[in-house]
């Protein structure tokens, strides 16, 4: 696909530092003020109509690491030396939420009641036909944004991640409490102190993977 090159960016230190860890610093321990920080300015990320399907669930205690240990799968080291494990789901139900997420709005002045209606009309008509495979798309797609943002906050805050997508989805769901039939699993995110280098690693350039019109 053309010349490989290392990514650039000189403006914005965080992208190119940012490594996937996979063994962290067992002696770091990352308070839940700390992780509520780096999870609220993840979800600065955009959304469909703006309705953040994303949840999460943190394990970061012995009990809960136990819990979920079985279903891990290769992922071990990731979850015995992390500071924490970040579920992420998304909420296939999102469209319910839709009015509490624009009442917050005109609670801020920035519509009025009535515009709050027709925007929430609009949207509940809009996903009411969307299939099943539509709707999931756009929910991991929503996921997907908050996920980077997640890993980048963590990396503004002297901390390091990985994405994990090889772990038995269901029988964690089952083990934090999460109903599938509601919500999503999407990816887990694992978060600390790293405790080796990351890899470098090569990205192409842009005029390999890019179509100028």
């Amino acid at each position: 696909m053309g010349i490989i090159k290392s990514t650039i960016n000189k403006a914005n230190r965080i992208l190119s530092d940012r490594r996937s860890i996979r063994k962290y610093d067992e002696t770091v321990k990352i308070s839940r003020s700390e992780l509520e920080s780096i999870i609220q300015d993840a979800m600065t990320a955009p959304s469909s109509f703006n309705l953040q399907p994303w949840r999460f669930v943190v394990i970061d205690t012995p009990e809960a690491k136990e819990k979920v240990k079985p279903y891990m799968m290769f992922n071990l080291q990731q979850l015995e030396t992390s500071s924490a494990i970040i579920a992420v789901y998304a909420d296939k139900k999102v469209a319910e939420t839709a009015d509490q997420v624009l009442s917050q709005g005109v609670e801020k002045g920035l519509r009025t009641e009535e515009q709050k209606q027709q925007l929430k009309d609009m949207i509940l008509s809009y996903i009411s036909s969307y299939t099943p495979e539509r709707l999931a798309n756009s929910l991991m797609m929503d996921c997907g944004f908050v996920c980077i943002q997640l890993m980048l906050s963590a990396k503004a805050c002297g901390y390091d991640t990985c994405p994990i997508g090889g772990y038995d989805r269901q029988g964690f769901s089952d083990a934090v409490g999460m109903d599938t039939e509601r919500y999503m699993p999407a990816l887990l995110i694992s978060i600390g102190k790293a405790a080796e280098d990351g890899k470098a690693s090569t990205r192409y350039s842009v005029d390999a993977v890019t179509k100028w019109m």
